[in-house]
């Protein structure tokens, strides 16, 4: 995929651009959204290093805790002083898991559907269908 005159030399990077039209090359680095983030302390690895690792192709970062810390309180965004929609691009990254269906749930497989909770069974068969 081409942005403007540059290739993009991360397939993540690309991915991300593709679902959510955000160009994590914009990144810096400056830690504005990583000092202004409520839930900062929680995550394993900061925004800023998410966009780091994204730029770099660096899938541990879909394994991070980082994604799903993130409320999209978008604090992170007013920060970017580069205009980087920092919160839709963690949401990215939450819809590429779900793409891949890393943590899918086959209800087929599960013994005693019918005894299980009526939410229990609605949230596994969205996470199975996302």
């Amino acid at each position: 995929m081409v942005f403007g005159m540059a290739q993009f030399r991360s397939k993540l990077a690309e991915e991300i651009y593709n679902i959510t039209g955000e160009n994590v090359y914009l990144c810096y680095f400056c830690g504005e959204c990583s000092g202004g983030c409520p839930f900062a302390e929680f995550m394993d690895f900061l925004p800023h290093q998410a966009m780091k690792m994204i730029q770099l192709d660096d899938e541990r970062v879909l394994g991070s805790k980082t994604l799903w810390y993130c409320a999209s309180c978008f604090t992170c965004t007013s920060r970017c002083p580069r205009g980087l929609d920092i919160a839709r691009v963690m949401e990215g990254l939450r819809v590429i898991l779900l793409r891949r269906r890393k943590d899918a749930v086959d209800l087929r497989k599960i013994k005693d559907l019918e005894k299980l909770p009526q939410i229990a069974v609605v949230a596994g068969s969205r996470k199975y269908t996302g």
